[in-house]
């Protein structure tokens, strides 16, 4: 049996096998039908499968009779930021992340740019597999798929989000990798606008991945060697929708993930001290770092919705 993947988070599979235009339609009137037929966003990494299946999911959403809004290429986290300002009650991104360029996926977001939790996963696949879908008349589709630019008002919240100035005073030479993802439009601008020379590598929408799209140590050889070459004092690998990020020292050493968890705990705590939120299999460095800042562990499930749910029932600082 070919692999195809349906879960609370969303579904995937290989295209062409078991991931079709026909499952793209029907899991999308079915996330119109589970959101009233609400405004929908759609975004989409750059897979050679995503403009045909961007096609089938605006074509669901329409049928169940919702307002769509039509983002483009784009990484999820810009669109999950979108749901807010654009003051939609959904999204969908079309986007396998880490996964070969043979597959695609659907996940699914709710007004508030998070994923769907547990329950409402569930309450999702009741209603794709019963079938039963909110149905536009003919009179009643909408006319027009509107567009937004999603990355420029990312890059804001970015800026926003860090001491930019501060950033700009030290003249940072920084190289990224983007994999000719959908991070391609928003990394090597936005480090740009914080006066940094880029390094950029791998950004090019239009070409193919050069390399599997998961960010570890295997797949990060050119970016190693243009941190080095460049003189750059840090780089970035992103995956194909920016949900990843490996990170490679100013020496061309590429850090492992439990140390970059470990980093980001030990940044945010020095700051805010409080609950971090981290998931079953990460080691106990971090455990380690929240006991030296006064701060305290709790542990969820793996998987970004748990995260979530978990930041916002213990009120955490950080999840990693």
């Amino acid at each position: 049996m070919k692999p195809l993947k349906i879960g609370i988070t969303g579904v995937r599979g290989i295209v062409g096998e078991t991931f079709t235009p026909e499952l793209a339609v029907e899991f999308s009137e079915a996330f119109g039908t589970y959101l009233d037929r609400g405004r929908i966003l759609v975004c989409r990494d750059t897979r050679p499968s995503g403009p045909m299946i961007r096609s089938a999911v605006i074509a669901g959403l329409l049928a169940a009779g919702c307002d769509v809004v039509d983002l483009g290429i784009c990484p999820t986290p810009s669109m999950q930021l979108a749901v807010k300002w654009l003051k939609a009650d959904g999204g969908i991104a079309i986007t396998a992340g880490h996964n070969p360029w043979q597959w695609n996926a659907l996940k699914f977001v709710r007004s508030d740019g998070l994923y769907l939790n547990a329950t409402q996963g569930e309450e999702l696949l009741d209603i794709f597999h019963q079938g039963e879908f909110a149905k536009a008349t003919w009179d009643t589709i909408k006319h027009t798929v509107q567009t937004a630019n999603a990355v420029e008002e990312h890059v804001k919240v970015l800026n926003e989000s860090f001491a930019a100035e501060t950033i700009r005073s030290r003249k940072l030479t920084v190289a990224v990798d983007c994999c000719n993802g959908a991070c391609s439009f928003l990394s090597p601008k936005w480090l740009s606008t914080l006066g940094c020379e880029v390094l950029a590598v791998n950004d090019d929408p239009s070409a193919p991945f050069p390399h599997a799209p998961e960010p570890k140590r295997e797949t990060m050889a050119q970016l190693r060697a243009v941190v080095k070459a460049g003189h750059a004092a840090i780089g970035f690998a992103h995956d194909a929708d920016g949900e990843r990020l490996g990170i490679v020292t100013d020496l061309g050493e590429p850090l492992s993930e439990e140390m970059t968890l470990a980093i980001a705990a030990d940044i945010r705590l020095r700051k805010n001290k409080g609950v971090v939120v981290t998931n079953v299999s990460s080691s106990a460095a971090v455990d380690m770092i929240a006991a030296r800042h006064g701060g305290s562990v709790v542990r969820v499930p793996v998987g970004h919705a748990c995260m979530s749910e978990g930041l916002i029932e213990r009120g955490g600082v950080l999840g990693c």
